[in-house]
């Protein structure tokens, strides 16, 4: 994962998003459904309609970057509501990325004591 300035926030578009969309498909809806600026500097995350494949368009200060994912097993955990977004922490969109669901984590096993 790319080190994101301080201050950057992470928007999901919640619903489903057309993965054949590019750069400027994506910032289209930025502006019109999220109702957000593309070139603020914040990343804004679109799922697909099957649920395992992702898009991440983020604006890095001197051009638009672009980052597909597509799980080979299992889905993205994705909010239920059907527009909107919403608003993670840079670790929760880690989570995301690797396919963990980053509404609540959990470890799965306690590290021992050396």
């Amino acid at each position: 994962m790319m080190g994101l300035p301080a201050g950057t926030r992470v928007w999901l578009a919640a619903g489903v998003t057309d993965m054949r969309r590019g750069f400027d498909g994506l910032a289209a809806i930025v502006q019109g459904k999220l109702t957000e600026d593309p070139f603020s500097g914040h990343v804004f995350v679109f799922r697909g309609r099957k649920g395992d494949r992702i898009k991440v368009l983020w604006w890095s200060g001197d051009g638009m970057c672009l980052l597909a994912k597509r799980l080979e097993q299992g889905h993205f955990v994705w909010p239920h509501a059907e527009s909107g977004s919403v608003c993670l922490t840079p670790a929760q969109l880690s989570m995301l990325l690797e396919g963990i669901d980053w509404r609540r984590p959990q470890r799965t096993h306690r590290p021992a004591r050396v």
